[in-house]
């Protein structure tokens, strides 16, 4: 069993940063490690577009985190680069097919650790400029600005003891 199993929080860096912001995810996990103030409780992990592998593990496994944050870029028609938190049953019911955010099969996952393994789940999102249909790397100086204020906020309020 990997150790961040272990840990009272997880935070999940979600998305393909081949495709603009949809890889504010990675990188705020990126930025977390960089920073090297993630406390020995946590773990932060990039999984990119490998969310469902590692929530289907969690719900399967005997020990898990008491709090997973998951942390991905989510259009909902809000300025680009703005910062917001998202409950699960809050995530736009039009949403939860296109989740670009890696959330789709993932959304009844995620309710599945929240409901039947009683893990905090909390999803923490920017508003991306539209994702490219082709490969472009490359985060927009909106969600550049976002993963300062998305680790910030995460330092704030999840890694005090």
């Amino acid at each position: 069993m990997p150790d961040y199993y272990r840990r009272d929080l997880l935070i999940l860096g979600v998305g393909n940063p081949l495709f603009g912001d949809d890889g504010f995810g990675p990188a705020v996990a990126d930025e977390l490690e960089r920073r090297g103030r993630v406390p020995s409780f946590a773990a932060v992990l990039d999984v990119g577009t490998g969310v469902r592998e590692i929530l289907f593990d969690l719900i399967l496994a005997t020990e898990r985190p008491r709090e997973v944050v998951i942390v991905d870029a989510l259009d909902c028609g809000r300025e680009p680069g703005e910062i917001f938190k998202v409950m699960i049953d809050e995530v736009p019911a039009i949403k939860s097919h296109d989740f670009s955010l890696h959330l789709a099969p993932s959304l009844n996952l995620l309710k599945e650790l929240r409901d039947n393994a009683g893990v905090t789940v909390t999803i923490l999102a920017a508003q991306p400029e539209p994702i490219p249909e082709m490969v472009t790397g490359g985060l927009s100086t909106a969600a550049q600005k976002a993963v300062q204020e998305a680790s910030d906020y995460i330092e704030a309020n999840y890694f005090k003891t």
